[in-house]
């Protein structure tokens, strides 16, 4: 768009020669502190980046921080967004809107935290009109202050990210900010099944439409169907997806896509086709009468719960990793559902405090490994590791691959 763009990065930049041939200012290896005096039109920060960090902390001081999320909309004021965030929930709901908004829309995407970056859309649309199922996390909100979304949810709240934010109230208010801007022409979607939720957020001008598994709502769940109002939207025994936090799921994207116009029979479609989002758990193959499940996008303690309750049986848990300072209590409540828990990485010692009986390793191939030589037919191999992999791992994604070719090679035994 015509602007002078310098780059700078803690780390070395592979593509420092390339950048600098297309007209690039690039600073690697560190932040020259002369950078924070600058005249700037924009500064635009990797979400993943710390606002403690000396260098954002200055320049935070002279201009105001904003992610690309608020670039892209500065350039697409056309876009239709349907944003979904919360602690758990996020990418298997925004995957399932994307395909219904996808099934009837020729101009409609996925973005945000998973997907395409938002700016990378508004690069292919312009100013066209567009849709887009957009999944922003909390480090995405704190830096988008126009952002505004003609459907906006929070699916739930859980301590996370205690890494990242200061306290926990703080991570929660990042969360709220999803409808800030939205006015009476556009909708929130309320769950009621989280107190928490309830509680926090306040002040709406938005349309607020209340959902629930467990009471009666605007969209609400009854004798395994999905209801609108009066409406039926879908059947959840046409549903592949177990789980009850999946039909939750499930319900925001459906009603979410009616809002969006999409109709009934393409989301009813969608509903029964979709299969799943890879890393969260995924069915990965079954050998020797065991089955083994990909989890790795369970980067909290929640995850691991929903992960464990969508077995009828105990089952054997590979949990561990980098260490988001949020703990693992919640799982002596669910005890019964673990037959045995192996632990790995960062966290591994924090998972012996409270079960002493778990087995403690090295890392996830190691882990993997002794769980193949002592389950026994009908057992469950659940990798559902409860923290982020940034320990060992660049990304879940990373991760989650690397825990399906090491199931891979057992069958090879």
């Amino acid at each position: 768009m015509g602007y002078q763009v310098s780059i700078t990065d803690i780390e070395k930049i592979a593509d420092k020669v390339e950048l600098e041939k297309a007209g690039f200012q690039v600073y690697d290896l560190g932040h020259p502190d002369f950078l924070v005096n600058e005249a700037w039109s924009l500064v635009v920060k990797n979400p993943g980046i710390k606002y403690q960090v000396p260098f954002i902390k200055k320049i935070s001081e002279k201009h105001q921080i904003i992610n690309e999320i608020e670039v892209a909309l500065t350039y697409s004021p056309n876009l239709e967004i349907a944003a979904i965030t919360g602690t758990n929930g996020k990418t298997t709901t925004t995957s399932l809107l994307t395909e219904m908004l996808q099934s009837q829309f020729s101009d409609a995407y996925g973005a945000g935290n998973i997907g395409l970056p938002l700016s990378e859309i508004s690069l292919k649309v312009k100013d066209k009109p567009a849709k887009v199922a957009l999944e922003i996390a909390s480090f995405q909100l704190v830096a988008v202050p126009n952002f505004k979304p003609k459907v906006a949810t929070i699916l739930n709240l859980t301590p996370d990210h205690l890494d990242y934010f200061p306290d926990l109230m703080s991570y929660y208010q990042s969360k709220l900010r999803i409808y800030q801007n939205q006015d009476e022409n556009d909708y929130f979607l309320l769950n009621l099944d989280d107190a928490t939720v309830v509680s926090l957020v306040k002040d709406l001008k938005a349309k607020i439409i209340t959902y629930s598994l467990t009471q009666k709502a605007d969209l609400y769940y009854q004798d395994h169907q999905v209801f609108f109002h009066d409406e039926c939207l879908f059947e959840t025994s046409s549903m592949k997806l177990v789980g009850k936090h999946n039909i939750a799921n499930a319900m925001v994207a459906a009603l979410m896509a009616y809002l969006l116009k999409v109709d009934l029979k393409n989301i009813q479609s969608v509903i029964t086709s979709f299969l799943g989002v890879e890393h969260r758990l995924e069915y990965v193959t079954e050998i020797a009468g065991v089955k083994y499940y990909n989890d790795s996008k369970a980067t909290n303690v929640e995850s691991q719960v929903i992960a464990l309750n969508a077995f009828s049986k105990p089952v054997i848990l590979l949990a561990g990793g980098y260490d988001k300072k949020t703990g693992f209590d919640l799982l002596k409540q669910h005890q019964a559902q673990i037959k045995s828990l192996i632990a790995f990485g960062e966290t591994k010692q924090q998972f012996k405090t409270i079960f002493p009986d778990t087995i403690l390793v090295n890392d996830l191939n190691e882990a993997t490994n002794l769980a193949y030589k002592f389950a026994k037919t009908n057992d469950v191999v659940l990798f559902s590791p409860g923290c982020a992999s940034f320990d060992q791992y660049a990304n879940f994604e990373e991760r989650g691959r690397h825990f399906k070719k090491i199931v891979a090679n057992l069958k090879k035994y």
